[in-house]
């Protein structure tokens, strides 16, 4: 039975967030599962590692207060128990580590779509947690 789910929701690619979000919803949730929705921020030093079209924040915005608002409006979405998660690091760590902190039976996230040598050189953070996570993951494809 699937008590706890961590979603790890890219929020800077809506379309795909909004699919992963949407694959979660058709899980027939027991009533008492439990969902904790996680973004990863990446350290300051990776940050330049961000495309041109991401949105970046001025010194009066706090990214971590607008992801923060994302992850509440999906929250509401949700008839069940859930907890927002925001860290800071190495995605693929940071979403295994939370997903033992709180037990997961599950975690889902979404897959970019990257193949041949873009892959090898850019990673993929849902190829290895895959391979590292100690639980079940569906990984949502574009």
């Amino acid at each position: 039975m699937i008590e706890t789910i961590l979603v790890a929701m890219a929020l800077d690619r809506s379309a795909a967030t909004d699919k992963v979000f949407q694959t979660l919803q058709q899980i027939q949730l027991q009533p008492d599962a439990k969902v904790i929705l996680a973004h990863i921020l990446l350290p300051p030093e990776r940050q330049s590692e961000q495309a041109a079209d991401k949105p970046h924040f001025g010194a009066e915005e706090s990214p971590y207060r607008e992801i923060e608002k994302q992850l509440e409006t999906y929250q509401q979405q949700l008839s069940c128990t859930s907890k927002i998660e925001i860290a800071t690091g190495d995605p693929a760590e940071e979403i295994i580590r939370l997903a033992n902190i709180h037990q997961a039976n599950l975690i889902i996230i979404g897959s970019r779509g990257l193949t041949g040598v873009k892959r090898i050189l850019e990673g993929s953070v849902s190829t290895q947690v895959v391979e590292d996570a100690t639980c079940s993951v569906l990984v949502v494809k574009p």
